[in-house]
């Protein structure tokens, strides 16, 4: 048996063992992951890959997940994400716009989300990124969190905290990132090791975030296959909770589309992405 084949039967063993996993050990939630200022839920592609995504951060997401990955595209990138299945749970809705070249990355990033038990968790993400060598980049966001209600606009915020990025590609299939998170004071109060590893249409991602304050860690797997430029397959594991979903290409529009499987419901999110 060739070797295609051979890692073909790899993928599809670990999509099936990904899934079990998450059927046996999927954990109860106290609370939403976006009732604090991390990455999740923002982004169907994302999503979809189970949250493992700190490696991988090359599309308009890029800014939330970890800031070092902008500068691997030129241009400019922008998205939108709805949750349209099951909003009166809640709902959340994110949107953001970034800008490459040569080397350097800004982003703008809005992530919002409606009727959850904190309020109205509102943070604008500003970031940038710089390459620094030819396999090495890094990035920083700068988040500010807005009050709500509020009789004016808020361009930055009340409350801010921040993300270091670092981005490691030794070879063209292969990727490491770390992401530092500040989400109150001046610590680091995650880290989240990630890596990516791609062979032909396939890409295979894990990330694992350790709290320095003893919080338990977490892990999330992720699987893409990419047949065509057309058409997209995703499925992964967020710390337990199965995840799954599908791409489509409309000329330069990117389409996205995610299944996640929660402890309190089942929430479908769509995306959307363009670069000029």
């Amino acid at each position: 048996m060739n070797t295609n084949k051979l890692f073909r039967r790899y993928i599809q063993n670990l999509c099936i063992g990904v899934f079990a996993l998450c059927s046996m050990t999927a954990a109860a939630q106290t609370r939403y992951p976006f009732e604090i200022a991390r990455p999740h839920y923002v982004g169907a592609r994302a999503l979809a890959m189970g949250n493992a995504f700190t490696a991988v951060a090359d599309d308009a997401t890029g800014g939330f997940w970890n800031p070092a990955g902008l500068i691997q595209w030129q241009g400019v990138k922008l998205f939108g994400v709805t949750k349209f299945q099951d909003r009166q749970t809640y709902r959340f809705d994110p949107k953001g716009v970034g800008f490459s070249w040569r080397g350097y990355g800004l982003y703008w990033g809005n992530k919002i989300a409606l009727d959850v038990v904190s309020g109205t968790p509102d943070f604008n993400y500003y970031c940038i990124a710089r390459q620094l060598g030819a396999y090495f980049s890094a990035g920083l966001s700068l988040k500010f969190k807005r009050e709500h209600p509020s009789d004016y606009y808020q361009f930055f915020g009340y409350h801010t905290s921040y993300d270091i990025g670092l981005l490691f590609k030794p070879r063209p299939n292969l990727k490491f990132g770390c992401l530092l998170q500040n989400l109150d004071g001046s610590r680091i109060q995650w880290v989240t090791f990630g890596t990516a590893y791609r062979y032909e249409s396939y890409q295979l991602s894990v990330d694992l975030a350790i709290s320095t304050e003893g919080e338990t860690y977490e892990y999330y797997i992720g699987a893409e296959w990419i047949p065509t430029s057309y058409f997209s397959v995703r499925v992964g594991s967020s710390n337990g909770s199965i995840t799954g979903g599908l791409g489509l290409r409309i000329i330069d529009v990117y389409l996205y589309y995610a299944r996640i499987y929660e402890t309190q419901s089942t929430s479908d999110f769509i995306s959307a992405e363009i670069q000029f």
